[in-house]
């Protein structure tokens, strides 16, 4: 779930957010290459225009306006890379969790005794720096 907001987004993050994401629109529209060209061009100009606004209030407004525009323009059928949300391979294979090697036969742990000696090692030090940096856990709070 890396598409979730976790954290604040600074002001020039959403600017550049919304010029790709016009661009991709666009992308849409055009069939022509040259002619997509021109209006990432303009596209360009209009946002080069209001480069170097300094008062917040006025920025924010023209991001807002921005992103009421894009929505108001936004292609009937979108362009989706096939791997991102919303494309058509989107979670198709699934990335098993790295706790399914310890469940692994002790027959197939021999067949990559490098690997697994090193994982180990890094298991324990993970456990270290956990315990370094939050404390050891109390017993009494197992159930």
């Amino acid at each position: 779930m890396s598409y979730l907001q976790t954290q604040l987004i600074p002001h020039v993050r959403k600017v550049q957010s919304l010029y790709k994401r016009a661009l991709r629109n666009m992308e849409g529209f055009s069939h022509h290459r040259h002619v997509y060209r021109f209006n990432a061009v303009i596209l360009r100009a209009r946002f080069d225009e209001n480069r170097d606004i300094l008062d917040m209030r006025k920025a924010k407004e023209l991001l807002y306006l921005g992103e009421e525009e894009l929505h108001r323009m936004m292609h009937y059928q979108p362009l989706k890379f096939p791997t991102s949300p919303g494309g058509t391979a989107y979670d198709r294979e699934t990335v098993p969790p790295d706790w399914v090697l310890d469940y692994w036969h002790p027959l197939e742990k021999a067949q990559y005794p490098e690997y697994f000696a090193r994982r180990e090692q890094r298991k324990k030090e993970y456990v270290e720096v956990w315990e370094k940096q939050y404390g050891k856990p109390d017993p009494k709070d197992h159930h």
